[in-house]
């Protein structure tokens, strides 16, 4: 049913038509049945005519509606059982009445009832059952629009709040790409840039060492190239561009940390569990990151120590630095680096912190706490 307004991309099918056709003759024949009345074979030919005249009910609801009405008049004037003859004008009174065409129903519905008073010669008692079946058939009416309105208005609604859901989902994977990318890029341009500047350094002096840093300048690169296109293929949808490298985990931390380009040592705390595929790629990201920030911002010749914690409802990552003997006397102010690992945490339910290390030793620490949720440990482990 069409609403004011609103134009429908495709009109409904002949389907209700047909169904109305069956239902008027076949309701009327059993209630004919009760009452020993007799429908006839022109009574069952107005009855199928008026509902398949329905089919074209949105096309032209004023030319339907009085099809309709002067179909049911000539049935009712051949004084047969009124059973569900009243079915298929409903239907085509509600059409053309959300249509915008209340007042030709209303006149409709009083003319044809005048005329069947007048040509019937219906008595007191008879008119005025009549009358009452066209009241109770005209607020049935009503109620059915206004049903189909609130249903289709909530029908609507859900609409937009799916369409809201998948803005907010394309949105979130949006922000998540550009997090792993800025990951990505950072950690190892950051390598390339300061293996570069080795290279360069001692090209002259000692070119087996310079080759050394050519070399892991080629694996670096080409490892970015790798973790970026694995970023980029989540762009496609399923079935276009698999991923060709699962996301990086814990299970590549000692890769991790030895490519690191500065003296790191790791740390488990804790017996090593099974992590949820969220929890594992964000305490990855966070490390590569607090140790990109190291090479960045430490002082000549820092080093860093990487802990990994395992507790019972929670996975807690922490990354350290000694500063390199140099003591910062403020906080340095919080990148986009750090803003995305606290968005990381934060995605997942936990928090982090960066700051001065604890021991006043001029170094920073990075300290994630990720939770591992119930539903979380079902997804690491299935």
């Amino acid at each position: 049913m069409a609403f004011p307004g609103e134009r429908p991309k495709s009109r409904p099918g002949p389907g209700l038509a047909v169904l109305t056709a069956l239902a008027q003759p076949v309701g009327t024949a059993i209630v004919a049945g009760w009452q020993h009345a007799s429908v006839g074979v022109i009574g069952y030919v107005l009855l199928v005519f008026s509902g398949l005249a329905l089919a074209d009910r949105h096309r032209f609801p004023r030319r339907n509606f009085l099809i309709v009405v002067a179909a049911t008049l000539a049935y009712h004037l051949l004084d047969r059982p009124v059973g569900v003859s009243l079915l298929a004008p409903m239907i085509g009174a509600a059409v053309a009445m959300v249509a915008g065409h209340r007042w030709l129903v209303a006149a409709a519905s009083a003319g044809s009832y005048a005329v069947w008073v007048l040509v019937s010669g219906a008595t007191l008692n008879q008119a005025l059952t009549a009358l009452a079946l066209i009241a109770g058939a005209g607020l049935v009416t009503e109620i059915g629009i206004l049903v189909a309105a609130e249903v289709q208005n909530g029908i609507a609604e859900q609409r937009r709040l799916s369409e809201e859901r998948q803005r907010r989902r394309a949105s979130e994977q949006r922000l998540l790409i550009a997090a792993e990318l800025h990951d990505v890029l950072g950690h190892h341009l950051s390598l390339i840039n300061m293996r570069a500047g080795v290279g360069l350094h001692l090209m002259d002096r000692d070119p087996e060492q310079a080759r050394a840093a050519l070399d892991a300048i080629a694996q670096s690169s080409a490892e970015a190239l790798r973790e970026v296109q694995a970023v980029l293929n989540t762009l496609y949808p399923t079935g276009e561009a698999a991923p060709r490298a699962p996301a990086p985990g814990l299970d590549r931390l000692a890769e991790l940390t030895g490519d690191a380009a500065l003296p790191t040592r790791t740390v488990i705390d804790g017996t090593v569990q099974p992590l949820p595929a969220a929890v594992d790629r964000a305490a990855y990201r966070i490390v590569q990151e607090g140790l990109t920030n190291i090479r960045r911002h430490a002082g000549t010749g820092a080093a860093a120590t990487v802990t990994i914690g395992y507790r019972q409802d929670a996975l807690v990552v922490e990354v350290d630095d000694d500063g390199g003997g140099v003591r910062q006397p403020a906080p340095a102010p919080a990148g986009n680096g750090i803003t995305g690992m606290r968005e990381r945490a934060a995605a997942l339910g936990g928090e982090l912190t960066a700051g001065p290390a604890p021991d006043g030793s001029g170094g920073w620490r990075v300290r994630a706490t990720l939770p591992l949720g119930r539903d979380q440990t079902r997804e690491a482990t299935s």
